[in-house]
């Protein structure tokens, strides 16, 4: 089993994805930060706090709090309480440093489930957002898993996970069975281990 993820860049966005975009990184941040928050406050308390029970509290809250989260997709909030559970997680068996609140600029994302959005050729369709188009197609066919959209120096990429069958590059046969694949802008994939394989240009898709 292999796992690629592929980085295309989103071609010209207008000004109104552009506002989209920005709103889900800022509710992805925004709910990071007050889970952060409230963490701390329910251990302060004599709780235990969970990335559950976090969300669970905001979600009770949110349609009078902060109704503005629903202008964008379900995943920029409740993802970012996934990875407030698991930078908790890797902070109490020692693989990771204390959770640190997010800043504005600084790796801004947002993530979308597989059920969250649909490709078609060169475009995304993204939910209270409509069809967004991209610089390229998918490389590979396989089962969609994810996607997350950032911005690096005022450009915005989408960085699309598929889970393949077979291998569209040659894996050395001390990999594991299950590897994760960066597949980039410039370069065709990044194995796990670092190692770089170069593509021809273009590449419209790969088989099975």
């Amino acid at each position: 089993m292999l796992v690629l993820s592929h980085k295309i860049q989103i071609k010209n966005p207008t000004v109104k994805q552009e506002r989209y975009f920005r709103q889900a990184c800022g509710t992805s941040r925004f709910a990071y930060n007050w889970g952060l928050a409230e963490w701390k406050r329910q251990y302060e308390a004599g709780l235990k706090p969970t990335a559950f029970k976090i969300k669970k509290a905001f979600n009770a809250i949110k349609p009078v709090d902060f109704p503005w989260v629903f202008n964008v997709t379900k995943c920029a909030a409740e993802q970012a309480f996934a990875n407030l559970g698991t930078a908790f997680k890797h902070f109490f068996n020692g693989s990771g440093q204390y959770p640190q609140f997010k800043k504005k600029g600084r790796r801004d994302s947002f993530y979308l489930s597989n059920d969250q959005f649909k490709t078609e050729g060169n475009r995304i369709k993204i939910p209270k957002l409509g069809w967004v188009k991209l610089t390229e197609s998918i490389r590979f066919e396989g089962k969609i898993l994810s996607a997350t959209v950032s911005s690096n120096a005022d450009k915005w990429f989408i960085s699309i996970s598929v889970q393949l069958k077979t291998s569209p590059v040659k894996i050395s046969e001390n990999q594991t069975d299950v590897v994760g694949v960066d597949l980039g802008v410039k370069s065709l994939a990044t194995l796990s281990n670092g190692e770089t394989i170069e593509g021809q240009k273009p590449l419209k898709k790969l088989s099975r």
